[in-house]
């Protein structure tokens, strides 16, 4: 699994990264994160990360989510690019003006035609089952957005620690 994930992440355009990290930049924007089943975990697991920067983060479907709104961004991890819901999310944001970014292994699909930025998540072949090396790499490439935002923090270990839940 590990040479599956170091191989994959070095076909990550760097570019792309970028292009997310950017994305991400304005940290008065509301970001919106969903994904189906297990990419939906990878996103919830992202959004937490977010939220410990200080990001306002919300994982639709969320009884306490807002509606999305012009000036948000909405994160949508999609393996496939073509989950019907997923689709859905994406046109409502984009209707209502919010930013979209999508992570996919499928970067000429649906989803892709529709987000603003995409950052490709070129899985070829796997020994895995299923979606499983796409989830894990995108959770990975997440967390290095996160660390990527996190060095414009003066103490972004104090920070993240403060924001950390307590009620465990």
């Amino acid at each position: 699994m590990g040479q599956e994930i170091t191989e994959l992440l070095e076909r990550i355009d760097p570019a792309a990264f970028a292009a997310v990290v950017e994305a991400f930049g304005d940290p008065s924007r509301r970001w919106f994160f969903s994904g189906q089943g297990r990419s939906g975990l990878a996103a919830q697991m992202s959004a937490m990360r977010f939220m410990h920067l200080g990001r306002n983060v919300h994982f639709v479907g969320e009884v306490t989510g807002p509606s999305i709104r012009k000036g948000d961004g909405l994160l949508i991890i999609s393996g496939s690019g073509e989950t019907p819901v997923s689709l859905s999310y994406a046109k409502i944001a984009k209707a209502e003006g919010a930013t979209v970014v999508t992570l996919t292994h499928k970067p000429k699909g649906s989803l892709s035609q529709i987000a603003d930025v995409v950052l490709p998540v070129p899985v070829v072949e796997t020994a895995q089952f299923g979606g499983s090396l796409f989830e894990q790499t995108s959770l990975l490439l997440l967390d290095a957005v996160v660390l990527e935002m996190a060095r414009a923090l003066p103490d972004a270990h104090a920070t993240m620690s403060y924001r950390h839940t307590n009620l465990q």
